[in-house]
This record gives structure tokens, C-alpha cells and sequence, in this order.
């Protein structure tokens, strides 16, 4: 059997998370300074959109609201708008900065829909390639993400940036 090393994920493993809370909520309270740290690519008035530390493929966003609620119609008209917005616009990032052949945008909500994060409604934009799901996935259960977060990072944050503003 051979072993496939991911290091990286030491780091959450060895974290207590019990009562830190929300992970969306610290990040988006956080200062602008953190962001890289936490992810954060963009912020609007009411909503901002943050990689998925845990990614099903290179690039995956989340755009989530300000607001700490796991019901998306308690969102305010102009809060859906602008939520709805940025999901328009991290797909166009995306599409500019990744060319993916494809995009699954979806949402969970609850645990019996598979919610990870069950208190923070989010929306998921993962980036599609042909071919990006292989024998790993089926015989391994493993995934092989083959870029590292932070250059999604800078190319996700630079690109939001540069189209968008900040």
C-alpha cells in the first residue's frame, strides 16, 4: 500500500475546535491583515467569498453573508442581491484566472443535506475540469488537488481585485 502525504492538514487535525465558533464568522470579523490567512479573497458591504480550505478542485470559492444565519431567505433584499452578485463574479474570476471546463455552484443546507458548516449558510463554486475526477476518487477515496492553496490564493485575490476592486 502506498501512503499519500498531506502534511498541510496536520494543522487542522491538531486544532481543538471545540467552541471556536464559527469559521465564517472569525474570518469575516478578522482584520483586513488576516485575510490571506484566512482565506478571505473578497469583501462586499453585506457578503464576501473565501477558498474552501478543504477543496473539492483547485479554486474552489465560497460566498457566504456577513451575517451569522444558516436560513437564506432571513437575508435582507439587498444583502441577496449582492450575495447573488458575487457569485457572478467569482465564477468570472474563475473562469478568467482557472479556465475550468465547467462549474458545480450549489448549496447544503442542514446535516441530512450534507452542510459541513451547518450555522453559516454558504454557497460553493467548485471549478470543473474533464477528466479532474480519476481513479483516486473511485479506488482510493482520496482526492489529488494539483495546486497549492496559496497560489489559488494570490491568482483568486489578485483576480478579484483587479476586475472588482477591494
Amino acid at each position: 500500500m502506498e501512503n499519500l502525504w498531506a502534511p498541510w492538514r496536520s494543522a487542522y487535525i491538531l486544532t481543538d475546535h471545540k467552541d471556536r465558533g464559527c469559521v465564517f464568522c472569525h474570518a469575516v470579523k478578522d482584520s483586513v491583515e488576516e485575510d490571506e490567512k484566512n482565506l478571505l479573497v473578497y469583501r462586499g458591504q453585506t457578503c464576501f467569498c473565501i477558498l474552501n480550505k478543504y477543496p473539492y478542485s483547485g479554486g474552489h470559492v465560497m460566498v457566504c453573508p456577513n451575517e451569522h444565519t444558516d436560513d437564506i431567505s432571513s437575508m435582507s433584499p439587498d444583502s441577496m442581491v449582492e450575495f447573488m452578485t458575487m457569485i457572478g463574479r467569482a465564477q468570472a474570476v474563475l473562469k478568467k484566472e482557472m479556465t475550468p471546463e465547467g462549474f458545480n455552484i450549489g448549496a447544503n443546507f442542514g446535516k441530512a443535506a450534507g452542510a459541513g458548516i451547518k450555522g453559516h449558510f454558504h454557497m460553493h463554486i467548485v471549478p470543473r475540469w474533464v477528466g479532474d475526477v480519476n481513479f483516486m476518487s473511485v479506488t482510493s477515496d482520496a482526492r489529488v488537488i494539483s495546486m497549492a492553496l496559496n497560489d489559488v490564493y494570490k491568482r483568486i485575490k489578485c483576480g478579484m481585485d483587479s476586475m472588482y476592486g477591494m
